[in-house]
């Protein structure tokens, strides 16, 4: 099995554009969307419409959770001032911008999904998260703390856990045996398609690979594929600079920081 996974569009829509266009090439199995739909860029509601109209099952992202209900936090981790008098502007552009149809929608989103398989005579749980099982806007980066990832995954039972909100993809592959047992778990952070944050512009999404072989036992029958693809940047940037949103934005997404 192929499924495809996406997270971070945050109202970039001629990044989503291309992201169909793309991912309609690999033909997956099944399609899922780890949230964050709105903010950042001037086309939330066309995003979410884009989104729904095909059925893509998608769960909330922290801004979509703060939007949804009209807030004015979106739960994100600005570290200066000059940060968050910006994500001030953003979520009061975006909370002005949204329908209330669209509004809605954002508001009935999960908060997690749980698949499970029966593969091998083993169970394997794949959990898709925004930021953690534990809270939506917790910031999962690549060099968390071995034992924490781990805890975080036994705790929610997440044999695969993938998950976005920090912009950055990885893989990282654990080994916590289970009486003398060996049994793998997978971290995936899949990227960001809207506003990628690892000095690529392009925007990224993950093809994992579920094989009928797959195993906990065995870590590479696992497999996350990592794929960027392009898409019309300066369309995007140049919204963000005819709207009232800050110009700080439009770079970040030309330098993918």
């Amino acid at each position: 099995m192929k499924i495809a996974l996406f997270s971070d569009i945050h109202a970039n829509l001629p990044a989503l554009e291309a992201f169909f266009a793309d991912v309609e090439k690999q033909k997956p199995d099944a399609i899922y969307c780890l949230g964050d739909l709105v903010g950042y860029n001037i086309w939330p509601n066309e995003v979410i419409n884009e989104v729904r109209r095909r059925g893509i099952p998608t769960i909330a992202g922290n801004y979509d959770f703060g939007i949804g209900r009209s807030s004015d936090d979106c739960g994100c981790a600005y570290k200066t001032d000059v940060e968050k008098a910006n994500g001030a502007v953003s979520i009061s552009f975006t909370n002005q911008r949204v329908k209330e149809e669209e509004r809605k929608y954002l508001r009935t989103l999960p908060a997690h999904i749980r698949v499970e398989f029966q593969l091998n005579q083993d169970k394997l749980n794949l959990l898709l998260v925004h930021g953690s099982p534990r809270k939506i806007n917790e910031y999962l980066f690549e060099d968390r703390d071995e034992k924490s990832l781990l805890r975080i995954m036994e705790q929610a039972e997440a044999d695969v856990m993938c998950f976005g909100h920090t912009h950055k993809p990885y893989h990282r592959v654990l080994n916590a045996a289970i009486d003398g047992r060996e049994h793998f778990r997978h971290a995936i952070n899949i990227g960001s398609i809207g506003k990628p944050k690892d000095g690529d512009p392009r925007g990224g999404y993950v093809l994992l690979h579920i094989q009928e072989d797959s195993s906990v036992t065995h870590s590479e029958t696992i497999r996350a594929e990592f794929i960027r693809f392009a898409y019309d940047v300066e369309k995007a940037a140049r919204a963000v600079e005819d709207s009232p949103l800050p110009n700080a934005y439009a770079e970040s997404l030309r330098k993918g920081l």
